[in-house]
């Protein structure tokens, strides 16, 4: 199996070579023709600089040989000829006998009416200079240029006539041999720029599969460098450390809440072997006393079925399967009853529970009332059991966007600054002690903040030291009356 790296760098590779296959026949394409242009230009200019040489001159009887450096067809008459190539002088009219083409083409004779029907040849006898471009023997290609011979009455008096092989290539050796180096060097920039990228990608994605690995083995103390220069990486790496901080957070919550749940179950159970262990020790003849220890008992097992029902609500909310009884209701009047069935509980504090609405209608949402009866009465307990005697506990109501606000204020000591992000942590005690007496099981606000979220609402606290506590909770507004 292909390594990332070694895959992105022959992706890279092959791109680049592709890329550069096409850029390389378009400049193939492109160079090849102006080589083409250039040498058309130049030939011409030698046709054209022959045939002003011979202006107004007597141009030879018979069809002259090759033209060539050694052997000018008129005295003081110079050219300069390109590769091997050679000029013919031929005179009008044309007579019938063949002419003895450039050296192009191996010294090849053709007749006069061959000759003419040339495009080349056709536009000098018009008086204007033309090259053209065609294969001699099926295979060479020959530069033809042609430029006409002016006589001092205007007429044309001849032609020149000039040939030069092009290379078979379509490019000179020299300048094929620099692109082909050219070819090379891309290449070779190509394989070092995809090696370079490559590495780029995969050393970022090589350490995080190294650090996914070792977190499948149960090593939770890693982390990826975010120092990426492609943001998408920077942004994995960035998303791997933030799941990795979760999942550390989730198996420290864990193990504290094993912890918690041990120590929360073991009190009572400690309690009740003790009980039964006195009674099994004689407890049982002592009617006075048999009372008291079963009493005891009792209530310790009411709390141990009450923590495990809570601890239910819990697992149930966490895996999204708490089943909601949801029907229209109004808030405010559910807030009231529970209010009178905490009442005894109030007095016994001698605090006192009221019920404020801003608004006279109904505060209509659509809820389980058995959930939010449990989350009130969690909330008004809690308040309750902090607030000083004759203190009042406030539970007010108002509509706010789309829904309907409902919070619970006491006027107890408060919440300090560094307890308040965690009191809906499962078994968290803002008292430093493990005091029961003073608290309860540190489920109560836990739950309330699962049931309002099942119900799509939210929760949160406010509070300052020793000017109370408020908690408010906030659930959808229902459209319809809760007559209806």
């Amino acid at each position: 199996m292909q390594t990332i790296r070694t895959r992105l760098s022959l992706n890279y590779f092959i791109v680049l070579s592709i890329g550069m296959a096409l850029v390389g026949a378009l400049m193939w394409f492109a160079v090849s023709r102006l080589f083409i242009d250039t040498q058309r230009e130049n030939l011409l200019a030698q046709a054209e600089l022959i045939a002003a040489g011979l202006q107004d001159t007597p141009l030879p009887a018979e069809p002259a040989q090759p033209y060539s450096q050694a052997a000018n067809i008129t005295t003081g008459i110079h050219a300069r000829i390109l590769g091997d190539g050679g000029a013919v002088i031929v005179g009008l009219p044309l007579a019938d006998e063949t002419i003895q083409m450039p050296e192009a083409e191996a010294f090849a004779s053709i007749p006069p009416s061959e000759l003419i029907q040339r495009p080349e040849i056709k536009s000098a006898l018009n008086g204007i200079p033309a090259t053209a471009v065609r294969k001699v023997f099926s295979t060479r290609r020959v530069l033809y240029a042609a430029a006409p011979i002016q006589s001092s009455n205007g007429q044309i008096a001849g032609i020149v006539y000039i040939a030069m092989p092009l290379p078979s290539s379509g490019l000179p050796d020299d300048i094929l041999l620099q692109l082909l180096g050219a070819v090379l060097v891309a290449i070779l920039l190509s394989l070092f720029a995809g090696r370079m990228l490559a590495q780029r990608i995969a050393s970022p994605l090589e350490e995080l599969a190294e650090a996914a690995k070792a977190v499948s083995k149960g090593s939770l103390a890693q982390s990826v460098s975010t120092k990426a220069d492609i943001a998408e990486l920077q942004t994995v790496g960035q998303t791997f450390n933030e799941m990795i901080g979760s999942l550390r957070h989730a198996d420290e919550t864990k193990k504290a809440f094993i912890a918690d749940v041990t120590h929360e179950l073991r009190t009572p159970l400690t309690v009740i072997k003790g009980t039964i262990e006195t009674l099994e020790d004689g407890a049982m003849d002592d009617l006075g006393g048999r009372a008291s220890l079963l009493s005891s008992m009792m209530r310790e097992t009411d709390r141990l079925i009450r923590m495990v029902n809570e601890l239910l609500v819990l697992t149930r909310a966490d895996a999204g399967s708490l089943m909601l009884n949801s029907q229209t209701m109004d808030l405010g009047e559910l807030a009231r009853m529970r209010c009178e069935n905490l009442d005894a509980l109030a007095s016994r504090q001698k605090v006192k529970l009221k019920v404020e609405q801003g608004m006279a209608h109904p505060f209509v949402v659509l809820a389980d009332p058995d959930r939010i009866s449990q989350v009130l009465d969690n909330l008004l307990a809690n308040a309750i059991r902090h607030s000083p005697e004759n203190a009042e506990v406030i539970i007010s109501l108002e509509e706010k966007e789309n829904g309907v606000e409902c919070s619970v204020r006491d006027s107890g000591p408060g919440i300090p600054a560094r307890h308040l992000p965690f009191i809906f942590d499962r078994f968290y005690r803002v008292e430093s002690s493990r005091d029961r007496l003073s608290g309860g099981s540190g489920l109560g606000l836990a739950i309330a903040h699962a049931l309002v979220h099942a119900h799509g609402g939210n929760i949160f606290a406010e509070s300052l030291e020793k000017k109370g506590t408020t908690i408010t909770f906030w659930l959808p507004r229902s459209e319809t009356s809760p007559d209806n």
